[in-house]
C-alpha cells in the first residue's frame, strides 16, 4: 500500500529533486513552502541525496514524505499492485523539479525514463502544472542542447523557472545558477 500526504484543504505538491549541488536548497525550499495549504512528497534521483541529509528533512518535517528509486520497485509485487510513479502523477496537482540538473532535462525533453523521477514525468498528466528549475554550471546552460530542450519543455506546457547568473559553486560566473528559492515560492502561491 502506498501512503501519501492527503489533508483534503490542501494542494498536493510534488517536488523532484536532482543532483545538482542547487539541492543543498532543499531544506530551505521546504521551510518556506510549510506556511502554505500543502501536501508535499518529494522524489529524489539517487545523486540528489548528496546534496542535502535526508534523514534531517525526514525528522524535521514529518509530513513530507519522500520517496527513492528502491521504492518504485520495492512497492510493486504482482500485476495488481500499485506502481509508484503512477500513483504520484494520480495524486499530485502540480509538479516543480528543482533543481533540473543538466542530465535529468535531457532525459525528460528525450522520453527517457530510467528513474522514480523521470518515470513520473513521461507519465505526466499534462493539463496539470509542471515547473521546472534548471541548475547547471554556465557552459553547460549556454550549451545549444539545453535551450533546445527546454523549448521543448515549454511546447509541453511546462512552465520555466528562469536561471540567474552568479559566482557557482564550481567558482565559474554566469548564467546557469537556480532561481531563488522566493521566487520558486511565488510560482508556487499562484498556482495554490
Amino acid at each position: 500500500m502506498i501512503e501519501l500526504p492527503n489533508s483534503p484543504e490542501s494542494t498536493n505538491l510534488l517536488i523532484g529533486v536532482t543532483g545538482s549541488v542547487a539541492a543543498i536548497k532543499i531544506p530551505i525550499l521546504l521551510e518556506k513552502l510549510m506556511n502554505l495549504p500543502l501536501n508535499i512528497v518529494i522524489v529524489g534521483t539517487n545523486h540528489s541525496f548528496h546534496f542535502f541529509d535526508l534523514q534531517e528533512i525526514k525528522e524535521k518535517y514529518k509530513t513530507v514524505k519522500i520517496f527513492t528509486d528502491d521504492q518504485e520497485w520495492s512497492s510493486w509485487k504482482q500485476m495488481s499492485d500499485p506502481v509508484l510513479h503512477i500513483e504520484l502523477r494520480k495524486w499530485a496537482d502540480i509538479m516543480l523539479i528543482s533543481p533540473l540538473d543538466a542530465n535529468t532535462l535531457a532525459k525528460i525533453s528525450s522520453g527517457i525514463c530510467d528513474n522514480l523521477l523521470t518515470c513520473i514525468a513521461r507519465a505526466w498528466d499534462l493539463q496539470k502544472p509542471l515547473l521546472f528549475c534548471p541548475s547547471m554550471n554556465t557552459f553547460m546552460w549556454e550549451h545549444p542542447v539545453t535551450s533546445e530542450a527546454i523549448r521543448k519543455l515549454e511546447t509541453w506546457g511546462y512552465t520555466l523557472i528562469p536561471v540567474v547568473s552568479k559566482k557557482l559553486a564550481c567558482g565559474d560566473i554566469g548564467p546557469g545558477a537556480m532561481a531563488e528559492v522566493d521566487t520558486i515560492i511565488a510560482q508556487i502561491k499562484s498556482l495554490v
